[in-house]
């Protein structure tokens, strides 16, 4: 399919060919007829991409700030990765589109295929020729719309919602600052209201083109009779100034302050500064509001990705009842588009049409999309339309599914330097993750999952996706025969261990021998080995301590969200991984407890307890409200008058016989060995590094700890099958059984 992306390095803007996104849950699948591109929004958007690296950085302290954090936290070579990692990507660009369902989520009701849609949302009404809209950002058009001017609801409801913020009411006068997009859709919804407008506009020529498309008065900013003719208009000044402008300037929200009446509203919808001079505000008593966006659910996770609707009796006017209002005023003809609607031009232009927009220019581009009945099928999956290399013998063609952050700062590079692998296909839920992580780190083919883990011609399946996507993409690979590494974790609830269990006996019982393999990398780091070794032919139960300070991650980040786990199945599995590794037996019981969240948290300030076979003990403390200067991982392990200690994977104390043995070495995870012993294993047919049985217990155990820290009581495991390989300390286990 085509999308408009833009290389975020070099800020140019092209239309390319991507495989399509995925049907996921609570969305649907939109063949777009018409996006639009805003010129005022995506004008500014494209002066901040023309900027140099040292622009970018002036502009956005807050992200200057992260990479700092992580350069002190991770080093400075991981912070510079980190940051070329982002640079080397294509973004989508858009946020407005209409066109008609192709496929709906088994748990969306609200849609079918064949309906006529306007969608909103950054990231999800892209410019594509498809798109995955959650059902919240999607709304019917009405019969008598037109597609065309369906494309500009989001927009619409953008210019709704700062209306509403105004409380203007029917014969109030509404000054419209700014007569860009936004604003001539503002004063045709004032108009439509029953409001008087005045139209302002630091050019004249859109000042005077506003009082064509609706307003009753118009002036360009720079008019010295302006402040005399709109007494004389209104009587009184303004009633409610609403500023649709965009500039780092704070003239508009100045203007604005000037014109209104004594106890007048200003509202501000556009980019614009707000350092407004106090004797205007203060001596009228005026008010200041900020319009958020389209409405109330914008920027709530759980209102646009999740789908959960805030109640009509409590929230009457939310985002996508906005788009809704605005729709329902096109179908009344209250409001006239078509002169808004004039410039045009093929999706596969888009980049011209993004030059123009260096210039004022047209209101809107309308991006045209092919509308042919074979268009309007549902989609079948696509590739790029790379050729196939041929195939060197002994290496192993993989398949990634997922390029998030930690996929392109850590498994591509890895991966791509790993002798006898080749980087074959890779796969994102977007379609466009794919296509940009394929230029950046050299695979061969961007694809889709399906297409990715169905292919004769790859050798393995590397899943890097979102948790809740993990087991089910486990299962396919299984049943595609290939072996399959997935990071972290398995899966996040029970149903979705038992039916990759099922899955694997199933293969077995076919005769093959399936290979799983989870990224548990802590214990391949090496002070993790050197510990271990530390204590081999241990006769004593251990006392194991891990403290986690883990940092806080706001509530409505996607790794909080239950559907993903949280962070006690998404991260804390490591640390019980670390545990299971370094005891070497089955873990038996689990306590948890958490502090309480208030409404800061999100149940991530947890204490473990974990009871093993032998009568060892791990204590796991996982934190969100630690101060983030502090190191993040301790771990201390106490048996037989002896005690190892590890500091973030930098430094390594041994102590025994009253002597301290210290090594300190570069940060060390453990993700290159945990990658290059996966790979080979795969390469020459041998098991999994970690045992099928051992993934399993620490996956159930993770979820146990969820359920201990819910039930508020124990939670006791069955004993896993006895282990045969290598990590389970012999001796320890003879003492236990002799005991």
């Amino acid at each position: 399919m085509q999308a408009v992306l833009e290389d975020l390095r070099s800020g140019a803007v092209s239309s390319h060919e991507v495989p399509q996104p995925e049907l996921r849950p609570g969305g649907i699948l939109v063949r777009t007829a018409f996006s639009a591109i805003s010129t005022g929004t995506e004008r500014a958007h494209r002066e901040q991409a023309d900027k140099s690296l040292i622009g970018k950085a002036l502009a956005r302290p807050d992200v200057v700030r992260q990479a700092l954090d992580l350069a002190r936290a991770e080093g400075i070579r991981a912070a510079y990765q980190r940051v070329q990692s982002r640079l080397n990507t294509l973004s989508t660009l858009g946020y407005s589109c209409a066109g008609v369902v192709t496929a709906v989520a088994p748990d969306v009701r609200e849609f079918q295929p064949g309906d006529r849609v306007a969608c909103g949302g950054l990231g999800y009404a892209s410019h594509c020729e498809i798109n995955f809209v959650p059902k919240n950002l999607a709304v019917r058009v009405p019969d008598s719309v037109p597609l065309d001017a369906a494309a500009l609801t989001t927009i619409g409801a953008i210019a709704l919602q700062g209306f509403r913020q105004s409380q203007a009411v029917l014969g109030e006068t509404v000054a419209v600052i700014g007569a860009g997009l936004v604003g001539i859709l503002t004063i045709q919804l004032a108009k439509a209201a029953g409001c008087r407008v005045v139209a302002i506009d630091v050019d004249l020529e859109r000042a005077q083109r506003a009082k064509q498309l609706g307003a009753d008065l118009a002036f360009c900013s720079a008019d010295s009779q302006m402040l005399s003719r709109m007494c004389e208009f209104s009587r009184y000044g303004a009633d409610a100034a609403i500023v649709t402008a965009a500039t780092p300037s704070a003239e508009p929200t100045e203007l604005a302050a000037n014109i209104a009446r004594d106890r007048g509203r200003i509202v501000v919808v556009g980019a614009v500064g707000l350092g407004v001079s106090r004797p205007p505000m203060y001596l009228k008593e005026l008010s200041l509001t900020l319009s958020r966006s389209y409405g109330p659910g914008r920027y709530d996770s759980q209102y646009e990705d999740e789908g959960i609707d805030y109640p009509i009796g409590y929230v009457r006017w939310t985002e996508k009842r906005n788009m809704e209002a605005f729709l329902d005023l096109l179908a009344s003809g209250a409001l006239q588009l078509d002169p808004l609607l004039e410039r045009r031009c093929p999706v596969q232009q888009a980049g011209a049409a993004y030059e123009e927009l260096r210039s004022r220019g047209p209101y809107t581009v309308l991006l045209e999309y092919p509308a042919t009945e074979a268009a309007m099928e549902v989609p079948a999956a696509s590739a790029s339309p790379q050729v196939m290399r041929p195939r060197t013998a002994g290496e192993l063609r993989v398949c990634c599914i997922g390029a998030g952050a930690f996929a392109r700062g850590m498994i591509f590079p890895t991966l791509r330097s790993t002798r006898g692998i080749a980087l074959d296909s890779v796969a994102t839920s977007s379609g466009v993750g794919s296509e940009s992580a394929r230029r950046s780190f050299g695979f061969n083919r961007a694809v889709s999952a399906a297409d990715g883990l169905q292919d004769a011609e790859t050798d393995a399946a590397f899943i890097l996706s979102r948790h809740s996507s993990h087991a089910q993409y486990v299962i396919t690979a299984l049943r595609n025969h290939k072996p399959v590494f997935v990071e972290k974790p398995l899966a996040v609830n029970r149903d979705q261990l038992a039916e990759i269990r099922f899955t694997r006996e199933s293969e077995k019982e076919n005769g093959r021998d399936p290979f799983v393999m989870v990224g548990f990398n802590r214990r391949f780091a090496p002070f993790t080995q050197k510990l271990r070794g530390f204590f081999d032919g241990r006769r004593e139960p251990m006392m194991l301590h891990v403290r986690v300070n883990a940092g806080f991650i706001p509530r409505d980040h996607w790794a909080q969200q239950r559907s993903e786990g949280g962070r006690v199945i998404g991260e804390l599995c490591h640390f019980v991984d670390w545990t299971r590794f370094v005891a070497g037996v089955p873990i038996v019981s689990v306590t948890s407890n958490v502090l309480p969240d208030g409404n800061r948290y999100s149940r991530d300030n947890v204490a473990v307890s974990l009871s093993f076979r032998d009568g060892s003990i791990a204590n796991i403390l996982y934190l969100a409200n630690g101060d983030k200067s502090v190191p993040k991982e301790l771990f201390e392990v106490f048996c037989e008058g002896s005690t190892a200690c590890i500091r973030d994977f930098c430094a390594l104390e041994l102590t025994r016989g009253g002597k301290t043995q210290r090594t300190k070495s570069r940060r060390d995870k453990g993700h290159r060995s945990e990658l290059e012993r996966t790979v080979d294993a795969m390469r020459n047919g041998h098991q999994s590094p970690i045992p099928f049985e051992e993934l399993m217990e620490v996956s159930e155990v993770t979820i146990a700890v969820e359920e201990a820290i819910v039930k508020g009581q124990p939670i006791p495991l069955q004993l896993s099958p006895p282990a045969t390989s290598s990590s389970v300390p012999e001796l320890c286990t003879k003492d236990v059984s002799a005991r």
